[in-house]
Order: structure tokens, then sequence, then C-alpha cells
């Protein structure tokens, strides 16, 4: 690693007004990664009117007498952090519902719903999200009859923490209509006994039998995910999040947000591209507003499932399912009209591809549209990017396709990975140095409320490769790990490229807006093992502090 002090600060090429007030945070331990220096360190940043001035060393204070000075201590200044794949209002609804992340079986999980239901009773649903069968001993999918014992007249509606699999009681299956008879959507299943009854577990595509039951979002239910989200995710540093897929109804409510000035973080929004109104919402064109509080220029597809449920499509089938080869959620004959309507509306295109199957068919698909509409230089993204055959790999960099990648997805999936696709397999999976060093971008997130929103926790896993009690010792295939400045530049810097915002974020260059954390511990310097316990102590957006840690 290779650290170049800044001991002058960057010339400003705009005049600044004399009535100008600017504010000076000196006596900082700064760090932000610019294109050509690479890691680059500072002790003073100077901004004004919610952009940056200037950074460099204490002189800087000569160079702008008038300035608000503020001692910083000593403190880590980084530039705000980018997740590159969210979702926002589900982490949101995530914060108001039960969450049943990490619970160890399939009992305890029950008896979470069942208080949650208690203390509120009056509900029409019972909604949550986070089981994870693989933490159970046994394994097993669970089943209706356990949520009916303790709630057999209000339906339930539990999401796998992939989203990719709900869990329901057997009051949301005869609300929706679905017996024996019900046939299996195209890219879903419905789980079924040895009877052919539906045991109460949809995978993928098979969700939405249930879920159009559910109620329905409102301006009001939106505001409150809104702002719950915001405020957490402001309090873990991130200043700027990919919105992995939105609705019509989520693009009028951001528009009229960002319009009324009342965005809290930045939203780079991709339109959903299973929504009804695509073409309308493309025909609208680009938008951003004059903050730069959201852009709408994207567009989020999938092609396949997830892991762990094993619905992420394969080229093979999968070690521990013989006869599955996981789904398609969309079918492969409509990718191609797909492809063309988003490129030739001049949309990026961010495609969910999780299997070695999955992945190859959307580089296919990129490949083939870009010889129909042309499209090569949208910056378009596969999303997570998970298992991908080792001959697939290097398509990534002729197709000018970044890797929009969750570090924390490898920790979390190390204990079932192997399980689900054997040895073999791995070596294209979760691959982050392979791609960098064949110079793919790598845009990092955390796909919150699937995992954890902490940009530290993706951090530490980017180059430990180890959960929080350092397991595996040696990290799991290691070589795929990144250095501490690869990893923050996913988080920053290619994170706005991958954005097509470069030029407005990711570092603290002159121009660009002021978005930066204080933290409280130097992540150059501080064990990697302990990078996951770092807090952020303040949260700064275009040079308002939106977060201020409690003493």
């Amino acid at each position: 690693m290779t650290i170049r002090p800044i001991w002058f600060a960057t010339v400003l090429t705009f005049s600044l007004s004399l009535q100008a007030t600017p504010t000076a945070i000196t006596q900082v331990n700064g760090y932000h990664i610019t294109p050509m220096q690479g890691l680059e360190r500072f002790d003073t940043l100077v901004f004004d009117e919610g952009k940056v001035l200037a950074t460099g060393d204490a002189d800087l204070l000569l160079r702008y007498p008038q300035a608000n000075v503020v001692n910083a201590k000593g403190k880590t200044l980084l530039p705000g952090l980018i997740d590159a794949h969210g979702h926002l209002l589900g982490l949101g609804e995530n914060l108001l519902q039960v969450d049943l992340r990490g619970i160890g079986s399939a009992r305890d999980s029950v008896a979470k719903v069942s208080q949650y239901f208690a203390q509120n009773a009056k509900l029409d649903w019972v909604i949550g999200r986070g089981w994870n069968q693989v933490l159970w001993p046994d394994k097993q999918f669970p089943t209706a009859a356990m949520l009916d014992e303790f709630i057999p007249d209000t339906p339930v509606w539990l999401e796998r923490i992939d989203g990719h699999a709900a869990w329901v009681n057997s009051k949301a299956l005869a609300l929706a209509g679905i017996n024996k008879d019900t046939l299996d959507p195209p890219g879903g299943q419905i789980i079924r006994d040895s009877l052919g009854q539906p045991t109460g577990l949809l995978i993928d595509n098979a969700m939405s039998l249930v879920a159009e039951r559910l109620p329905k979002a409102n301006h009001n239910k939106m505001q409150s995910a809104l702002t719950a989200a915001s405020a957490h995710l402001l309090s873990l540093g991130i200043t700027s999040i990919h919105d992995a897929g939105i609705d019509k109804a989520t693009y009028d409510f951001y528009k009229a947000q960002a319009q009324h000035g009342k965005l809290a973080i930045r939203i780079y929004a991709m339109l959903s591209a299973s929504d009804t109104e695509l073409a309308t919402m493309l025909k609208q064109g680009r938008y951003h507003d004059a903050q730069d509080k959201l852009w709408v220029q994207s567009v989020k597809a999938y092609a396949d499932g997830a892991l762990g449920s094993r619905g992420a499509a394969m080229l093979a089938p999968y070690s521990d399912d013989k006869h599955n080869n996981g789904l398609l959620l969309t079918p492969e004959d409509r990718l191609p009209e797909l492809f063309d309507l988003v490129l030739n509306a001049g949309f990026q295109l961010n495609v969910h591809a999780i299997g070695d199957r999955g992945n190859r068919l959307v580089l296919d698909n990129f490949a083939s549209a870009y010889t129909r509409v042309g499209g090569r230089n949208l910056r378009n993204r596969i999303e997570h990017a998970q298992v991908v055959s080792l001959e697939d790999i290097p398509r990534f960099k002729t197709l000018n396709i970044i890797a929009s990648m969750q570090p924390v997805h490898a920790t979390s999936d190390m204990n079932m990975a192997e399980d689900r696709i054997g040895k073999e397999r791995l070596q294209g999976a979760y691959a982050w140095q392979t791609f960098l060093k064949q110079g793919t971008v790598l845009a990092a997130g955390s796909d919150f409320p699937v995992e954890l929103a902490n940009p530290f926790h993706g951090l530490h896993a980017a180059v430990t490769r180890q959960d929080h009690q350092g397991r595996p010792p040696q990290g799991w295939h290691a070589e795929e790990a990144l250095s501490i400045e690869q990893a923050l530049r996913a988080f920053t810097l290619d994170g706005a490229f991958a954005a097509h915002q470069e030029d407005i974020l990711g570092n603290l260059q002159p121009g660009k807006w002021a978005d930066f954390i204080l933290i409280d511990r130097d992540i150059f310097q501080a064990p990697a093992t302990e990078l996951w316990q770092t807090k952020v102590l303040q949260t700064w957006v275009a040079g308002e502090m939106r977060y201020k840690s409690a003493p």
C-alpha cells in the first residue's frame, strides 16, 4: 500500500465569493482514493455550499482565513460510503417488522413471531424476514403447521433472509387459493409434502401467489420505511445507496421526495424490469435532481434465484440436490427483448445473476444485444456475480461489465456454499481479486436487508474472508481477499463509477459533494480482524451533519 501525503491543496478552478464562509475541518486523519494517485492522506478538509473546496494540510487555514474551523482532534475521516446494492424501503420495512435474522432454530423463530403477534394482535398480516434454515440443526425448510399452532387465523408472511423464499401459514395459503392442484408458476416452486400438499414454503416466483395479497404500500408506509432506513444507514456511515429494483409507485414517491428536498441520503434507483410500467418509465428518460439526491438511469432485472434456497441457475445440478439445476426468474426467451428495450433507451442494465448458468446467460445476452442495439458504454452490471465459470470471468472485461458484488455474502455463504456446488465450482465463486486483476471494476455493497447494512462488516469480510469470530483462521479462499485500499475503493470511488457519478461522489476532490464520515479508528492501522467493530461518530451529507453518535 502506497500512501501519498498531500502537502499542498489543489487549487480551485472557480473563484470564491468574498462573502462565502466555508467550513474547515482540521486535525483529521483523512483518507480518500483518487483515480490517478490512489490512496491519499490529508489533515484538513475545506468545503462550502455543500461542496469540497480543498483537501490538504493545516496551511489551508491560511488560504481560507474566514472559514469556520472545526477541530476533529485526530479522528479518522473518510468519504461517505456507497452501498452499491441494497433495497431501501425493504430495509425500512424490515426495521419496522419482526426480524428473524440469526435465530438458531425453527422453534425459536416461531416463538419470536408469536411474541410479535401477541404485541400487535390487531395486524391484518404478520410480516417478517430473516429466517435461514442453514443455521438450524436439521437445516430443513420450515412448514405452515409450525406457525398454525400459534397463529391459525391471521395470515403470516416470512421472507427468507435472501428474499428468495417465503414461509407462510395455512391461512395465507388459503387466502391465495394454493392447494394440491395449484401448478408451480414458471421460475417458481411450491414445496410439497409426500402427498403433494403445499407445506407453506414458496420459492422465488411462487412467492407472488401470496405476495399479491399482502397489504399494498401507501404514502404513509413508504414515508415511515424511508425515514427509518435513512436514519439507520446514516448511522452506519452510508451516504449513498444503489436501490436495486423499484416499482412505479416507489419511483413516483422518490421523485416527489427529491423535488421537495426531503431525501436524507443519495439514491441511485434502478427501475424494476418486472414492473408492468417499465416502458412508460423508460420513456420519461433519465432523471436527477439539482442536489444529486436522486438519480434514475438504470434498470434492475433478474436472471435466477439464490444459492441458499437452491434457486441460483447452475450449469450442472447442485452437489446436494442431484435433480435440481436452479431456476430462471426471467424466461430465457424473454431476455433478448428485455435487453434491447433497456439498452436502446440508453439506460444502464443491472442484472441479478448468482449461478454459473445465470451469469453465462446474462453475458451471452449482453454480447448479442451489443451487436443489435449497442450499449457497451453504459457501464452495465451483473449484480452479485457470485458463482461464475472460470471461462466466463474474462468476458466481464471484454464486455465492459461491472461486477457489483457483496463481500458479506461470501462469509455468510461459506458454511453452505461447498455443500451446494462442490469444491471445483468454488474456484470461480466470490472471486473479487480475480476480477480486479483483469481490470474489471468492482462495486461493493451489502444487499441489505438480506445482510446487515453495516459497510464495515463488508470491509472486514473483503479483507479477511472470515466471520466475526475469526473463522476460518486463514480466511475462506483467502487468495480472493482484497487489500483495505481495494476494499475502500470498492465502497467509494468505484461505487460512484458504477453509477456514473465519479465526477460528483466517491472521494473528496474539489468540486465534489462534501459527503464524509468521522469514525472511531484508523482502518488502515487497526487489526483487520477488528474492522467490523468500527463505529461511526459523525456523518455529513453535502456539508451538513446528518448523524452524530451519542457521547
